[in-house]
C-alpha cells in the first residue's frame, strides 16, 4: 500500500520499505543530536542493542502511523545529552535527566514526523514520553509488526533508536 492509498483508506501507512524508515530515523536522530545538542553521531554497523539497557525512552505514535519510537542508551549517556541541552552539568540520573531525556526523545520524534510524506505528519499524534531505567526489564516488539533499528555512536558510547510499527 502506498502512502496516499493509506491516507485515503484511513488505515495505518506502514507498508513503506524498511530502508525508507531507516533513512528517516537516522536523519531525524542526527538532526536533533548534532543541531540541538551539539553532539556529532556516527553510524555503528556492528553494534547490537543490549538485551537489557540502562535506559529506554519510548514515545507512542497513533493515528495514521501507529507504533513506538524508542531511544536506548546508558544512564551516563543520558546525563551527557541533558547536560548539553541544559548547559549545566548533570552527573546524577535524577528528575532533571529523566525529564530532559524525555524532551530529547520528543525532539527526535518531531524531527522524524517532519520527514514523513505529506499528510501523514498531520494525522499522526504522539504520546507523552515514558522513561524506563534500571537493569531488570525487557522490551518486546509488537507481534507481527515492522521493526526498524538504527545503531549510532557518540563520545565513545552507543545509542540505539528503534521504531516498532503496527501493520
Amino acid at each position: 500500500m502506498n502512502w496516499q492509498a493509506a491516507l485515503d483508506s484511513g488505515r495505518s501507512a506502514t507498508a513503506e520499505p524498511t530502508s525508507g524508515w531507516t533513512t528517516a530515523l537516522e536523519a531525524a536522530t542526527r538532526e536533533v543530536f548534532e543541531v540541538m545538542l551539539g553532539i556529532p553521531l556516527h553510524a555503528v554497523s556492528d553494534a547490537e542493542p543490549p538485551l537489557v539497557a540502562d535506559l529506554t525512552v519510548m514515545v507512542g505514535l497513533s493515528g495514521q502511523l501507529r507504533g513506538v519510537l524508542s531511544l536506548h542508551c546508558t544512564a551516563e549517556s543520558a546525563c551527557l545529552w541533558v547536560s548539553r541541552m541544559l548547559g549545566t552539568e548533570q552527573t546524577e540520573f535524577g528528575q532533571n535527566v529523566r525529564d530532559g531525556i524525555g524532551e530529547v526523545a520528543n525532539m527526535v520524534v518531531g524531527s522524524f514526523k517532519r520527514k514523513l510524506p505529506p499528510g501523514v505528519d498531520d494525522n499522526c499524534m504522539i504520546s507523552t514520553p515514558t522513561v524506563i531505567s534500571g537493569s531488570d526489564y525487557h522490551l518486546h516488539a509488537l507481534s507481527g509488526g515492522e521493526h526498524v533499528e538504527v545503531s549510532m555512536g557518540f563520545a565513545g558510547a552507543p545509542l540505539w533508536v528503534t521504531l516498532d510499527l503496527r501493520r
